[in-house]
């Protein structure tokens, strides 16, 4: 079934379902939390943080109540600070390297960090100004957390930026790929809201290779940044698929982040089909919708799963099943279109697959039926192998292959960042990653720019 075919009610209806899990912290919690740290030298939490941010520094303004300047360090380091705050995995990250692990507890550096860009949130603080112009023009393919990270950058320095969006608000998975109950949209639109004030320019309802065609991009600026992530669910390729109450993950999370929300989940049992952190928002979303039953079913082990750990403990506390070593078969309608069941088999493990995890394999005879009223896929996304190949990049399966330094791609033009240039592989294909190969294609860019002026 369609979200467009979905029945619509009033996010007013359940928006206290969808209202953010973790609380921020108070002033006095974040004063006494902010003298906890040691303000080491040298500190393993900034080393541990993609983006590099100065995360003693930015502490320590918390502490001594300069919060403008905590909000600055942090955002210069990374344009989506805001964002990351709330959905960055700290515990593998900043707070799994802070010093204070081996006595007491951690420093809560990302409730810290959330802490600080909240402030200039609500004091409606601009952080930023563009640099000089010089003269250069750059177009960004994409405005989701690599695209932004690169056109802030790149203003920084005196280029004239211009974002091309598909979607109708810039964000990319901010904007709508993650549950508003882990990031609210108004987060990542004063994210966006901080690199327009830079005069970059923002055309949004505007797709690359259909409003607007590859050739005028490339002969209308001097550099491009393909930053496009990626596209749908693609199909499970079994039967069934097509009934009504079959759900792309993508579109459904997004449904819900734009105010349109389904009464059909309300009571019914609902499947996902995936284990990666989309999947798991699949999952707490329909709980939310007032599923009365949620399943996960995955074709490997808890081991392999690519779920987040802490995404992993959410969904098992919001009452989600889990069930391993299980994959679906076919999806069962009646004789009106609509899922009443799901067909799977049992899998068990053998050799391992090129991305290092066993490959599953199914157990003959296994089969078995769940009653279920809604199926939901969540097995990754597919690329944009299209508008790739009208650039006429390398790439491989639509992963766009780039100079590991400079994130050049085949056409020296253009560079590319973020989930485009990602492969399989758990941690790889974070918010705060993205951020930092925006920061680093605008780096490389300008480092050529510098180069060529002064040849």
């Amino acid at each position: 079934m369609a979200i467009e075919k979905m029945q619509r009610i009033s996010l007013s209806n359940l928006e206290i379902n969808f209202q953010e899990v973790e609380p921020g912290l108070t002033n006095q919690e974040a004063v006494e939390e902010s003298n906890r740290c040691l303000y080491c030298y040298d500190a393993p939490c900034i080393k541990a943080c993609p983006t590099g941010i100065d995360i003693p520094t930015f502490i320590k303004k918390i502490a001594s109540g300069n919060f403008l300047g905590s909000a600055k360090t942090i955002m210069s380091s990374n344009p989506v600070g805001a964002s990351c705050s709330r959905v960055c995995p700290t515990e593998e990250l900043c707070e799994g390297a802070c010093v204070l692990n081996h006595s007491t507890k951690p420093i809560m550096i990302g409730n810290l960090q959330r802490y600080a860009t909240d402030w200039a949130i609500q004091n409606e603080q601009t952080l930023f100004q563009s640099g000089k112009s010089n003269g250069q023009t750059v177009a960004v393919i994409g405005g989701g957390p690599a695209g932004l990270s690169a056109a802030r950058e790149l203003a920084r320095f005196g280029y004239d930026v211009t974002i091309f969006e598909g979607a109708e608000k810039a964000g990319g998975l901010n904007t709508y790929g993650i549950v508003s109950f882990r990031l609210p949209q108004k987060i990542s639109f004063w994210e966006v809201e901080q690199v327009e004030k830079m005069n970059v320019k923002i055309r949004t309802n505007t797709m690359v290779g259909r409003d607007i065609s590859v050739a005028e991009i490339t002969e209308n600026f001097d550099k491009v940044v393909i930053a496009i992530g990626m596209a749908h669910v693609p199909n499970l390729g079994i039967e069934g698929e097509n009934l009504d109450g079959v759900f792309d993950a993508i579109e459904f999370v997004k449904a819900t982040k734009d105010g349109e929300l389904s009464n059909d989940f309300r009571g019914k049992r609902v499947v996902v089909i995936g284990a990666g952190n989309t999947a798991i928002d699949g999952a707490t979303c329909s709980v939310r919708l007032g599923a009365e039953n949620v399943k996960i079913l995955y074709r490997r082990t808890e081991d392999e799963m690519t779920a987040y750990d802490f995404e992993y403990e959410f969904a098992k506390q919001d009452g989600v099943e889990f069930r391993w070593l299980t994959a679906p078969k076919r999806i069962i309608g009646d004789e009106k279109g609509s899922v009443t069941g799901i067909e799977c088999i049992k899998m068990e493990l053998g050799e391992p697959e090129p991305d290092g995890r066993r490959r599953p394999a199914a157990i003959e005879g296994s089969e078995h039926v769940l009653p279920v009223d809604a199926v939901v896929k969540a097995i990754g996304q597919t690329r944009y192998l299209d508008l790739i190949e009208q650039f006429g990049l390398t790439h491989e399966g639509g992963v766009v292959k780039v100079d590991k330094e400079t994130l050049q791609t085949s056409n020296p033009q253009i560079f590319a960042c973020g989930d485009v240039i990602f492969g399989k592989g758990k941690g790889d294909a974070m918010v705060v990653t993205a951020a930092q190969q925006g920061k680093d294609v605008a780096y490389a860019i300008h480092k050529q720019f510098i180069a060529v002026g002064t040849a």
